[in-house]
């Protein structure tokens, strides 16, 4: 039975995330396999898959972590999708377009903004996915939501297309900043391509193709354990008195943490639960070992 951990993948452009975690599960002879976080079927880059159970259980820990992307938006077109997989609902002249004004209208998107979400999306409206209902015809409204827009540099702008890389919160659509940029320059946009190229501190340079996720040296030159998976929260190491204490489901001592913080209690280079720091103590709250 293979180990758990977490193996960074790099999707190609075609096949869904879920299609990509089928084919870990055939790769590895697991089933409890799941991803951290989903990528357009026309979309390239990082997938961090969390293969096995203790793995699957830290998911939600690295579904939060801001994503970085490298992406190209066109402008003077909009598209039912905004991206370039959609139909051509709109097209505006672009040859009034400055390249300097495109850069400064981009850049100013950075920070804490209302983002709403594309129509083809995973949002549910009334219980039933937002794309499922677009793709039937129905005329769907989605309220704005809140995102972070961590970083924007501006590439290459070489009308009518403009190359950025952006680095934002879960949930954030890069799809709709294309749509945004070009709506606030009054000639519409979409997306052209989109590649993500980090997680949190995790690269996709390194990462294993899908096609080898058979290949042994592949897999493990891409692989993480839990505990590497999550190094971005404090580690505390638990001696074998704490690693008893915690395994019971007890609280164990560790001052100096903030109250409310997360932390990674570890024995060695085993991650043995994630846990919630209160006063000077760690109470366990998912047990891993």
């Amino acid at each position: 039975m293979i180990e758990p951990g977490i193996v960074r993948v790099d999707k190609p452009a075609g096949p869904t995330s879920h299609d990509v975690v089928a084919a870990a599960r055939r790769a590895f002879g697991e089933r409890r396999i799941g991803h951290t976080g989903t990528l357009d079927p026309f979309a390239t880059g990082l997938l961090l898959v969390c293969v096995g159970r203790e793995a699957t259980r830290l998911s939600p820990l690295l579904t939060v972590l801001p994503k970085r992307y490298h992406a190209v938006a066109r402008l003077g077109e909009e598209t039912t999708t905004d991206d370039r997989t959609g139909e051509v609902t709109m097209r505006a002249a672009r040859d009034q377009l400055d390249p300097s004004h495109v850069s400064e209208v981009l850049r100013a998107m950075i920070g804490e903004i209302m983002q709403t979400p594309p129509a083809f999306s995973a949002k549910k409206v009334e219980g039933r996915r937002a794309y499922k209902a677009a793709r039937a015809g129905v005329d769907v409204s989605l309220e704005p939501v809140r995102v972070t827009i961590h970083e924007i540099v501006v590439d290459r702008v070489e009308l009518p297309d403009v190359e950025f890389e952006v680095e934002c919160s879960s949930g954030t659509y890069v799809r709709a900043i294309a749509r945004d940029l070009g709506r606030a320059l009054g000639v519409g946009g979409h997306l052209r391509s989109l590649r993500r190229i980090a997680i949190g501190s995790h690269s996709v340079d390194g990462a294993v193709s899908v096609d080898a996720l058979g290949d042994a040296d592949a897999v493990r030159a891409a692989w993480m354990s839990p505990l590497d998976a999550v190094r971005h929260l404090p580690v505390v190491d638990a001696d074998e008195a704490a690693v008893a204490r915690i395994l019971h489901g007890m609280s164990i001592e560790a001052p100096g943490h903030a109250t409310g913080a997360q932390v990674a209690v570890a024995s060695g280079e085993r991650l043995i639960a994630i846990g919630e720091v209160l006063g000077d103590s760690i109470l366990p709250k998912k047990v891993l070992a």
